[in-house]
């Protein structure tokens, strides 16, 4: 019975086509695998952001306490008036692995193929963010800062974009890419020559 299974499943059988359905869907999905890269001030601006909201809602209790007007409705105000003020501040967490790029912010985490890219453009505004879009219909949007900030994690992007030039998936997003390309590299030269 053993000998009739192996050559159902080497033939083609019900076994070797489970194992192809699960290689395809496995392909299919977005990778997970290791964070290789990440935002290194992030930490250092999520702390900013927690001590801002916080003083303020202390300062505000603290005022009010003084005044002698203090409730429960006016603390729960003043609170939600700090967590406010923490949810504008509070920084979005950029990371990546190989072959992909994610974005977690407060209604969770976005993520992208780098090497599956279709679409990169630069939105300009009150703040410029870099748009990300992948064959999958995945989207991130994310201040380009940050790269220029993490040489890595433009290095992940950056591998991700050639791997997507290369077949032919990337036709949108030369300019942005160039001119951001030209940014980090004179900032890492100008590094360079302080450290000298």
């Amino acid at each position: 019975m053993g000998r009739r299974q192996l050559s159902k499943a080497r033939a083609g059988g019900p076994v070797a086509q489970t194992a192809r359905t699960k290689a395809t869907k496995t392909k299919a999905q977005p990778p997970g695998g290791a964070v290789l890269a990440h935002d290194r001030s992030w930490r250092r601006e999520a702390r900013a952001a927690w001590y801002c909201g916080t003083a303020l809602a202390g300062v505000l209790l603290l005022a009010d306490l003084a005044r002698g007007g203090l409730d429960g409705p006016r603390a729960a105000c003043w609170t939600g008036l700090g967590a406010l003020l923490l949810a504008v501040l509070l920084p979005q967490k950029v990371t990546a692995g190989d072959g992909w790029l994610a974005v977690r912010g407060l209604l969770g985490e976005k993520r992208v193929r780098t090497d599956l890219l279709t679409q990169v453009r630069r939105a300009d505004g009150m703040t410029p963010r870099l748009v990300l879009r992948d064959a999958g219909g995945n989207r991130v949007e994310f201040d380009p800062e940050v790269l220029v900030a993490n040489p890595l994690l433009w290095h992940r992007l950056d591998t991700g974009v050639r791997r997507a030039r290369e077949s032919g998936l990337l036709r949108e997003g030369g300019a942005p890419l160039a001119e951001l390309a030209e940014r980090i590299d004179g900032e890492g030269a100008r590094r360079l020559l302080e450290e000298w």
